[in-house]
C-alpha cells in the first residue's frame, strides 16, 4: 500500500519560513518524479513545484521561485519543500504527490498524471 505522510506545516508569521517534508512507503521511490501543490481554500489545487526521479531537475510555479525549495533523498525516501519568505497568500494545504517516472518529466504540473497523493499539511501565514 503506498502512502504519503506530509509533515512539517503549522502557523508562521510573514517573512518567516518552514521545511515540509513527505515520507513515502509502499513505492520504489526512485521510481517516481515528486512533486507539492497546494489548495488554498474555495480555491482550485495549484502546481507548486516539482522534482525528477533522479533529483537532477526541478521546476516551480512562478508564484514562488526564488523562496521555494524542493528536494529528495532517495535512499530514505523523502521529499521536502523549504519554503522562505513566506507571505499571507501561501497560506493552504500542502499536498505531496508521486508521478511514475515514465512520464517524461517535463513541467509537472499537470495534476492529473500523479497517481499517488497525501492527505496534506496545513500551512497558515500569519500577515
Amino acid at each position: 500500500q503506498v502512502q504519503l505522510v506530509e509533515s512539517g506545516g503549522g502557523l508562521v508569521q510573514a517573512g518567516g519560513s518552514l521545511r515540509l517534508s513527505c515520507a513515502a512507503s509502499g513505492l520504489t521511490f526512485s521510481s517516481f518524479h515528486m512533486a507539492w501543490f497546494r489548495q488554498a481554500p474555495g480555491q482550485e489545487r495549484e502546481f507548486v513545484a516539482a522534482i525528477s526521479w533522479s533529483g537532477g531537475s526541478t521546476i516551480y510555479a512562478d508564484s514562488v521561485k526564488g523562496r521555494f525549495t524542493i528536494s529528495r533523498d532517495n535512499a530514505k525516501n523523502t521529499v521536502s519543500l523549504h519554503i522562505n519568505s513566506l507571505k499571507p497568500e501561501d497560506t493552504a494545504v500542502y499536498y505531496c504527490a508521486a508521478r511514475s517516472r515514465v512520464y517524461r518529466f517535463g513541467t509537472g504540473s499537470n495534476e492529473y498524471e500523479y497517481a499517488y497523493w497525501g492527505q496534506g499539511t496545513q500551512v497558515t501565514v500569519s500577515s
